[in-house]
């Protein structure tokens, strides 16, 4: 009954606490939904929608323009052509004024470059064979490169994706240059554009597969990505609210008058582990159910739930108790409501950014590596994963659990330690 009267009061202070409901649930919801709608169309840019190429072609051979061709097949880009008499400062202010991110210059020789280098290829792949070489080999001074324009808002990542495109065309024109070269040395005959097409494009499928612990080959989305991963910034960002609230407390003498009353402060702590568990239980119900039912109402993917609920709902509950510990951790450690708040807030964002909320951990640097395992949200990140992305059940996220499970307790001893100095219990 004690305790059931302490949880009724904290939650009475919850509810008065607006500020910090909104925190705890408005923040979260804006987040997830922003940052998959981002993430999402970044996939879409790259798979679906066509990137505004603008290409200015200064030369007038056959073999520019099947470069020019074969860009267009890839189906990444949407080509803009520039007249090929304009200048490089035409070229820029057109592509500022267009708001175009990637421009492309072949230069006068690009099609003698890449005939002559594909006969001096031709040239020395008879001549290994022990062959006449082809009899037009000659040797060509460097000539002008390929130019590549693109906005400095361009990502790196994009920027590769994009470079690795054109690389692929200008292979694929370069390819079939030197089998013509070779089949006109062999036959005396040009290559038939049948077979031409058969040798360049005859390449075997790419089957693509997840790794999956289930063998369920559903390929995972934007929502599975981040949903999961903004319900654990979100369980722990409830320290704006429980950090200020325990802080409170210390400073109104509700630890001191628990010592002169008919209880501990066991029942204390534990009522505000419950009902600020209660509350980490409801941000991810929250969260989950916008992933269902709104995400495909607003154009996103939906949320897909693993198979195994019950191991759901045990992750959910080790996460938020982990939280839960390191807020009251956070408000027993900080002298004033103002601390609690900017420690709290600024060690989460940084907690997440190492434990791959922000970052993908497999992307970060190797110095970082090892640092990330001691943020309780990688651990909380890969179970869910583990749930999400790769249909694993209970058994198979105990690895990651545990030590979910071990950092609480050590939270939960440095709680302890903390009221015990601060002469609080």
């Amino acid at each position: 009954m004690k305790l059931w009267a302490t949880i009724k009061k904290d939650l009475r202070i919850l509810l008065r606490d607006k500020v910090g409901i909104a925190l705890m649930f408005g923040m979260p919801v804006a987040l997830v939904v922003i940052v998959t709608s981002i993430q999402n169309n970044t996939f879409e840019l790259l798979n679906k929608n066509k990137i505004a190429l603008a290409v200015c072609n200064k030369d007038t051979g056959v073999v520019a323009r099947q470069f020019i061709q074969a860009i267009d097949k890839i189906g990444m880009f949407k080509i803009i052509p520039i007249a090929g008499g304009k200048s490089e400062a035409e070229i820029k202010d057109r592509m500022r004024t267009d708001k175009m991110l990637v421009g492309v210059v072949l230069p006068a020789d690009f099609s003698l470059q890449t005939t002559t280098k594909a006969k001096n290829t031709a040239a020395r792949a008879m001549s290994s064979f022990g062959l006449p070489g082809n009899p037009f080999k000659v040797h060509l001074a460097s000539g002008s490169p390929i130019t590549l324009y693109y906005a400095p808002i361009l990502q790196e990542s994009y920027k590769l994706s994009i470079q690795g495109s054109l690389n692929s065309a200008l292979q694929m024109v370069q390819s079939a240059e030197v089998l013509k070269n070779l089949y006109f040395s062999i036959n005396g005959t040009p290559l038939p554009g049948s077979l031409e097409q058969d040798m360049l494009t005859g390449n075997m499928q790419i089957k693509e597969e997840p790794l999956t612990l289930d063998g369920n080959k559903f390929i995972p989305n934007a929502s599975q990505h981040n949903v999961p991963a903004w319900t654990i910034f979100a369980m722990f960002f409830i320290v704006m609210s429980l950090g200020g609230s325990v802080v409170q407390e210390k400073l109104n003498g509700s630890f001191i008058r628990l010592k002169t009353l008919p209880t501990n402060y066991y029942i204390a702590l534990l009522s505000k582990q419950i009902t600020y568990l209660g509350v980490t239980m409801l941000q991810a119900i929250v969260i989950f159910a916008i992933g269902i039912c709104l995400f495909p109402f607003i154009g996103l993917p939906g949320l897909r739930l693993p198979s195994d609920l019950t191991a759901l709902v045990v992750v959910t509950l080790i996460c938020g108790w982990c939280a839960v510990s390191y807020a009251i951790c956070i408000g027993v450690f900080a002298a004033t409501r103002e601390q609690a708040n900017g420690f709290g807030a600024i060690s989460i964002v940084i907690l997440a950014a190492l434990g791959g909320l922000m970052v993908p951990g497999f992307a970060m640097p190797g110095s970082l590596q090892t640092i990330i395992k001691l943020s309780p949200l990688h651990w909380c990140l890969d179970a869910y994963y583990a749930l999400f992305l790769e249909g694993g059940n209970l058994k198979d996220i105990w690895v990651n659990i545990v030590p979910i499970f071990l950092t609480t307790i050590v939270i939960q001893l440095f709680i302890f330690i903390g009221l015990k100095k601060k002469k609080l219990i």
